[in-house]
C-alpha cells in the first residue's frame, strides 16, 4: 500500500480519542490524564496531538509539523516543538523518560504509538 492510499483510506478521528489511561476531547480542547487530571490544551497542542496521532506509527518531520500546526511563515524554534512533546510526555506517559506514546526520532521529528 502506498503512502497516498494509506492518506486516503485514514479515517478522521472521532471527536474522543482514548489510549491508555488518557482520553483527549478535541472539540473541547481538553484532555484527562493518566492520573485523571483534567487539563485544558491549547489550540497548538491539539493540532499537535491530532497531527501526530493521524499519523500514528509513522515518523512525523519536524518540518511537516512546522507547516500544519505553524502555518508556513510562521515558524517557532525547533525547542518549541520539543516543548510540546515534553509536556504531552508529562501529562500521558507513565514514565516520561520512557515514553510509550511519544518518541523523539532524532534529527528528523517525532512518532506517536500505542503499546
Amino acid at each position: 500500500v502506498t503512502k497516498s492510499e494509506r492518506l486516503a483510506i485514514r479515517q478522521p478521528l472521532e471527536q474522543i480519542y482514548k489510549f491508555g489511561k488518557n482520553q483527549v476531547d478535541f472539540k473541547a480542547l481538553e484532555c484527562t490524564t493518566k492520573d485523571g487530571e483534567k487539563i485544558m490544551l491549547t489550540k497548538k497542542e491539539i493540532m499537535l496531538l491530532k497531527l501526530l496521532i493521524e499519523n500514528k506509527n509513522e515518523v512525523v518531520t519536524r518540518e511537516k509539523i512546522l507547516q500544519a500546526v505553524w502555518g508556513y511563515n510562521v515558524y517557532p524554534t525547533t525547542r518549541t516543538i520539543d516543548n510540546f512533546i515534553l509536556s504531552f510526555r508529562k501529562y500521558f506517559e507513565d514514565d516520561s523518560r520512557n515514553p510509550k506514546y511519544f518518541h523523539s526520532v532524532r534529527g528528523v521529528g517525532y512518532r506517536y504509538t500505542e503499546v
